[in-house]
């Protein structure tokens, strides 16, 4: 709808308008000019004057009665070229995250027997997202559900593949072959499918775990051509030059998916990302450092320690190096050397060869 505006910013107001619903149709989000259709409400308004002009938007679930976001940028209304549509990619950006978890929730509510597939895929969404072995399992529980009732629902396809590779990379499972073939036809059947920049950037996240770097470019840069404000496609080109080993490139990209979706439940994907980059370019301490911010989001991503103790290690950080380790022993008490190998995602030799050693090092046992 319109932003309420003096006339002063009558123009601009009407401007950030018609940018923002572009870019919310880019990202897949229906936009509707009649308020009485819509679940959701977004209310906008321009206040103050001049340079010191603010502008408020607040969201509303109408069926929920509550607001579920709100958001107050500060002297961003001025003559730059451009900042229209940049506000409104931000904007879109943020809004994505949480309509997302508003549209969960609406799932969540429903009666079991009223589940269809997109519901199912929203409820599993979260387990998927979590990257922790007990949020794997309940989701993939959900997504078999979703595929039995519709074979070609893609998104809960794209979200089956990315949780059946997540339980290889993240040691969650005794039989990593049989879950790498299930996600290898799993993104097969998926990419048959059509889908929007969601589904791409889910399948770029799969693929990219799978090793296959130059399929998941490809659909990344389309899931980013779709909708520039997807915070998930540039977090995973954010692991693609990392994987590929441009450190410099890699943390620019996870900065731009942080900015975009700081609130987002995979923002400390980005940190551990960045943690990564900086471990790729010899600066140990700030490898360290990112990937414990990250541990301080989600304490459960205990995989994290895999990376992190070789960044104490290499840094000389001892007494924290053996704690990591520790941590990472106790989750997964059978773990080995050749065991993180396997799991190992396709990040550069000579970075795994670091790891490797490291943990080794740290104790280890091959």
């Amino acid at each position: 709808g319109q932003i309420e505006a003096s006339p002063e910013h009558f123009e601009i107001a009407a401007d950030i308008a018609d940018d923002l619903s572009f870019a919310l149709m880019r990202a897949g989000i229906s936009v509707g000019r009649e308020p009485r259709s819509a679940r959701y409400h977004l209310i906008g308004a321009i206040r103050g004057s001049g340079r010191q002009a603010r502008l408020i938007f607040r969201l509303i679930d109408k069926e929920a009665g509550c607001q579920i976001w709100a958001d107050r940028s500060d002297g961003v209304l001025g003559d730059t070229v451009g900042v229209d549509e940049h506000l409104a990619i931000r904007v879109a950006a943020a809004l994505q995250s949480h309509l997302r978890i508003a549209e969960i929730n609406h799932a969540l509510r429903k009666p079991g027997s009223e589940l269809g597939p997109h519901d199912l895929a929203l409820r599993a969404m979260p387990g998927v997202l979590s990257l922790d072995a007990e949020g794997n399992a309940r989701a993939l529980e959900m997504l078999e559900r979703a595929m039995a009732q519709d074979p070609d629902y893609a998104l809960a396809k794209a979200l089956a593949a990315w949780a059946r590779i997540q339980r290889v990379v993240y040691h969650f499972t005794a039989e990593p072959q049989v879950e790498r073939a299930r996600s290898v036809e799993l993104v097969r059947k998926a990419r048959a499918l059509s889908g929007d920049a969601t589904v791409l950037a889910i399948l770029g996240n799969a693929l990219t775990l799978l090793s296959e770097l130059d399929a998941a470019d490809l659909l990344i840069r389309k899931a980013l051509s779709l909708d520039g404000g997807s915070a998930w496609a540039w977090s995973r080109s954010g692991w693609i030059d990392a994987y590929r080993g441009d450190a410099e490139s890699a943390i620019e990209r996870f900065k731009i998916a942080l900015d975009l979706a700081p609130q987002d439940p995979l923002a400390f994907n980005n940190m551990v990302g960045i943690g990564c980059a900086y471990f790729t370019a010899g600066n140990y301490a700030e490898a360290a450092r990112w990937q414990q911010c990250a541990l301080m989001e989600h304490p459960s991503a205990t995989w994290v320690h895999r990376t992190l103790c070789p960044a104490y290690v290499l840094g000389g950080a001892r007494p924290e190096a053996r704690r990591s380790l520790q941590a990472l022993r106790q989750q997964y008490p059978g773990l080995t050397v050749p065991e993180v190998q396997r799991g190992m995602p396709p990040l550069p030799e000579i970075y795994c060869n670091l790891v490797v050693e490291a943990l080794h090092d740290a104790g280890l046992p091959l």
